[in-house]
């Protein structure tokens, strides 16, 4: 059973680093649901925004504790992938 591609494709993910990478090397990254795979991330970007898709990089960031007074709680733990997009192709994400 093929899944969704916007239940794989959660949002793109936009930080100095991450539009420095998309001006340079043509790499998007971009929150991806659990439990996907490098394969059906490519195929949904594919499908969602009609590029071609090089190379994909997957990476589990785990959660960080934080506190804020005498209350300690954690992040969110993050599933990020790194997209290189084929030459000529193209997201504009902002």
């Amino acid at each position: 059973m093929k899944r969704n591609p916007r239940d794989i494709i959660l949002r793109p993910i936009i930080t100095e680093k991450t539009v420095m990478m998309q001006q340079n090397d043509n790499k998007v990254t971009f929150e991806v649901a659990k439990g996907t795979n490098k394969i059906e991330i490519a195929q949904a970007i594919e499908e969602i925004f009609n590029v071609k898709v090089e190379k994909v990089n997957v990476v589990n960031v785990a959660p960080r504790k934080k506190r804020v007074g005498k209350y300690e709680g954690k992040t969110r733990g993050v599933r990020k992938a790194i997209v290189k997009l084929a030459e000529g192709s193209n997201i504009d994400v902002l």
